[in-house]
């Protein structure tokens, strides 16, 4: 387990979204820290504008998400991790307005000069580079080993009478670059009752906001009559006890964040594409097959070895030495 560095004080700032804020407390937890977190959403008509156009004054946030301007040094947080194009320049804000006391970590590419912050942190597949950019294979995230064999144990009592291997099944849904069409939940639902017909395996399913409730419904249909433990929606998501108990994961392509997390176990994990994609994303899958990572489901299983993904704590290590260096810490 990571050891805590109380004496760090840090926020995580994001707009509040889950997989955004992911990114803020997976690289949080792997530096040791417990941080303080923020949302924040850009007043209007800020958020509508290029970030590039915005300044960079207190006034394009609620004032009282900053310490007052006489406020103690102390006020300010000793690092700063913020996430996504709500929190960028709200991290830029922090690092000025402290003069320089807070160590200010933006990850995504902002979309403003990288030299706004102390390290940008942002997926190889974005494309940024520079001096103090660091570049990561898919996005942070908190997965540990620890984390995933407390997980499994706690989810274990729920599971035990499904066979193995277990697959787990993780289902986002429409997004601006991706669709999930019926046709695509159809054609998943026959490869799992098939899958099953084959190898006599069980299934951990879990859907989110994104996949729509009909869509949740279809899927779930398919696998009324096969060994499956099928996420309500209601209750606390199971989501990381079902990474710790798969012998394999089916994860669909629109997620970053789940394939990364689906890619930080070192268990096989195979794709399902949908509808639409862009560049980017493309870049993003070719790397992790190129890697021999990932591979595109077909209906069957393979196993094959590969290094997990363990890029949050590849950064906090990097982090960490650098704060050290200053004497930050």
């Amino acid at each position: 387990m990571t050891e805590i560095k109380k004496n760090l004080v840090c926020w995580a700032v994001s707009d509040g979204r889950a997989g955004i804020e992911a990114n803020c407390l997976g690289l949080a937890a792997a530096m040791g820290v417990a941080p303080v977190i923020h949302h924040v959403q850009m007043k209007f008509p800020w958020k509508w504008l290029p970030p590039a156009l915005i300044p960079l004054h207190t006034g394009i946030y609620d004032a009282s998400l900053f310490p007052p301007q006489d406020a103690h040094e102390e006020s300010w947080p000793d690092v700063i991790i913020g996430c996504g194009r709500q929190a960028a320049l709200f991290t830029a804000l922090v690092r000025k307005l402290s003069k320089g006391k807070t160590f200010a970590i933006q990850i995504q590419d902002p979309k403003v000069s990288p030299d706004l912050y102390d390290l940008v942190v942002t997926p190889d597949h974005d494309k940024l580079r520079g001096s103090n950019v660091l570049t990561t294979c898919g996005a942070l995230n908190k997965i540990t080993p620890d984390l995933l064999e407390v997980s499994k144990k706690e989810l274990a009592p729920r599971i035990s009478g499904l066979p193995r291997p277990l697959v787990a099944v993780l289902i986002g849904g429409k997004s601006k670059a991706y669709d999930l069409t019926e046709n695509i939940i159809h054609q998943l639902g026959n490869q799992l009752q098939n899958l099953h017909q084959q190898t006599g395996c069980g299934f951990l399913l879990t859907t989110s906001r994104r996949t729509g409730q009909k869509n949740a419904a279809l899927l779930s249909g398919y696998l009324k009559d096969i060994p499956a433990f099928v996420w309500d929606g209601q209750s606390p998501n199971p989501y990381f006890g079902f990474l710790g108990s798969a012998d394999a994961i089916i994860v669909t392509s629109d997620s970053v964040n789940m394939v990364t997390e689906a890619a930080s176990t070192g268990r096989p994990v195979f794709t399902v594409d949908l509808a639409g994609g862009t560049k980017k994303f493309d870049r993003f899958h070719q790397k992790l097959r190129d890697d021999g990572i990932i591979r595109p489901f077909n209906g069957t299983l393979e196993t094959w070895p590969y290094p997990p993904l363990c890029e949050s704590q590849r950064i906090a290590k990097i982090i960490l030495k650098k704060l050290d260096n200053s004497g930050r810490r």
